[in-house]
């Protein structure tokens, strides 16, 4: 069973940028899919952004436009979200999750791990 540990979140100003970073732990990093979800207050947790196991096939979710930019090290256990141009709207708390399969796909219901996640706040 593989743990999933998130840093890096923190409070920025609109347009900075933040890395977050998902360390794991106990299982076989590389035979994960692996991405974020985000949930911000009194709104559903929602797909942000995913990567395959392979690194062949990589989304994000459409309201991103281009803003943020997934990957994974597998010889470091480490998958990142690297956020650029941040927006008010991006405040929340950002979970790292993985799956036993190829793909993590864009529904919570098919996550097999998460983090505890880790607060981003954007100020206007």
């Amino acid at each position: 069973q593989v743990q999933l540990l998130e840093s890096g979140g923190g409070s920025v100003q609109a347009g900075g940028s933040l890395r977050l970073s998902c360390a794991a732990s106990g299982g076989i990093f590389g035979s994960y899919a692996v991405g974020w979800f985000r949930q911000a207050p009194g709104k559903k947790r929602e797909f942000v952004a995913a990567i395959s196991r392979d690194d062949a096939r990589i989304y994000y979710a459409d309201f991103l436009r281009g803003r943020f930019t997934i990957s994974r090290a597998d010889a470091r256990d480490t998958a990142y979200l690297q956020m650029n141009n941040l927006k008010p709207e991006d405040t929340a708390v950002y979970y790292c999750a993985a799956r036993r399969q190829s793909f993590l796909g864009t529904d919570v219901a098919g996550v097999d791990y998460w983090g505890q996640g880790t607060q981003v706040t954007v100020s206007s």
